[in-house]
């Protein structure tokens, strides 16, 4: 499967998730406002950090040894085992915890305790959730694009039909819920994708774990871990921030912001986590990694850097359509944002080339430094710019992300001949 044929079958599981979410934001926008964009912020990032952490952050690991194991179906079915095993037994415990501390969890993440059910719900749907990015992980790795658009498709419906239900009948507790519970239905429909698969047997997915293959997936661990604390974090502590200093309409301004940018760059994310993860991972050889990396920077930074243009040119009707008038200071977001997008993208070509090759020391060290380097940049440029510091501040920690992760990881790509 090349890049193209794989962005383009990608494309249409990308589009049909667009349109669901720029519908599930024009939804949101009028029920629960600016203020209730920023608490659904926070759980986002609770669910991320939770699920990443409940099934043993594995999942990267288990699309980069299923693609690399692509001959042998033998050692393909003890990773997955040893991988479905360890998702099981995370899930469980985290959902344990998650019962047993829910109203604490609301108030600190919420602000309320009387919102504990949510986190009720996505406790007992929790394993299902984890189950389904397991399976995913799996069809990445098989290089099954089909079935994983499918089922991609139909978590985007899902998460159409679900969030539009229960936040129109409910408001903002509705759409915490939704956020909950939506993505553990999809597991279902996955399921029935895969069962016809001459590879697939449930039975395959748990069993005795193998301890040299939890070494191997262990490496993986460190990395999502890192990225499920880091990222979410910094989002929390940079919303907080916003909240604090700039009122919680404007770090809804900024939530608003993030979700579109999520939104329109899906297209390159997904691309790079279908094809690119699975095809570096395959290849050994420097001048053949050097290829692929100038593949991508010739197609997908160019296409990053035209959406981002165009939903530049766009801003005024963007959120005229998808927000609401009440969003309209997000405008002045737009121009920083845009342009740390594109870099963005431009680094993750280079920083996929760590995931491929478990450059796990290098990865965490970066997670933690820029992560930690957005929160201060955010507050050293609202405190002098307000609201638009915090889109700068973007746009400068990614620059600097590119270059030092270009430094760094070049090395892979250009190593110094062996002496003689």
């Amino acid at each position: 499967m090349t890049l193209l044929k794989t962005s383009l079958l990608n494309g249409i599981a990308v589009l049909i998730r667009m349109l669901t979410l720029l519908g599930i934001n024009k939804i949101l926008a009028i029920y629960v406002g600016p203020a209730g964009y920023a608490t659904l912020g926070q759980f986002q990032n609770a669910v991320q950090m939770t699920t990443t952490f409940a099934s043993g952050a594995i999942n990267t690991g288990v699309t980069k040894y299923t693609a690399e194991y692509f001959e042998d179906a033998a050692r393909q079915q003890q990773l997955w085992r040893t991988a479905g095993s360890i998702v099981l037994a995370g899930s469980l415990l985290t959902a344990a915890v998650l019962a047993l501390l829910h109203q604490q969890l609301a108030g600190w993440l919420l602000k309320d305790p009387r919102q504990g059910d949510v986190f009720l719900w996505f406790a007992l749907t929790l394993p299902l959730f984890t189950l389904n990015a397991l399976l995913l992980a799996i069809l990445a790795g098989k290089k099954e694009v089909g079935r994983y658009v499918s089922a991609n498709i139909a978590g985007s419906l899902f998460a159409l039909l679900v969030t539009a239900g229960m936040t129109v009948r409910f408001g903002l507790h509705g759409a915490l819920v939704a956020l909950a519970i939506y993505q553990s239905i999809t597991v279902f429909v996955t399921l029935l994708l895969c069962r016809n698969a001459d590879w697939f047997r449930l039975d395959y997915l748990f069993g005795s774990i193998d301890r040299q293959v939890a070494l191997n997936l262990g490496k993986f661990t460190a990395m999502a871990l890192t990225s499920a604390a880091c990222v979410p974090l910094s989002h929390m502590l940079v919303r907080n921030h916003l909240g604090a200093e700039l009122g919680w309409a404007a770090a809804g301004y900024w939530e608003a912001m993030w979700r579109l940018s999520g939104t329109y760059l899906m297209l390159v994310t997904t691309t790079l986590g279908v094809y690119y993860l699975p095809r570096l991972s395959e290849l050994t050889d420097p001048a053949a990694l050097r290829q692929e990396i100038r593949q991508g920077y010739r197609f997908i930074l160019p296409l990053a850097a035209a959406s981002s243009l165009a939903i530049f040119l766009l801003r005024d009707p963007i959120i005229g359509l998808l927000f609401t008038g009440d969003f309209s200071p997000m405008r002045e977001l737009f121009a920083w944002q845009m342009l740390g997008d594109t870099l963005k993208i431009g680094s993750w070509i280079l920083a996929f080339l760590m995931l491929s090759k478990a450059m796990y020391r290098l990865f965490m060290i970066l997670e933690l430094t820029f992560s930690a380097s957005f929160v201060l940049l955010t507050w050293l440029f609202t405190e002098q710019l307000g609201l638009q510091g915090v889109a700068i501040a973007h746009a400068v920690n990614y620059a600097a992300y590119w270059v030092v992760v270009a430094v760094l990881v070049g090395r892979s790509l250009y190593p110094r001949p062996q002496e003689h």
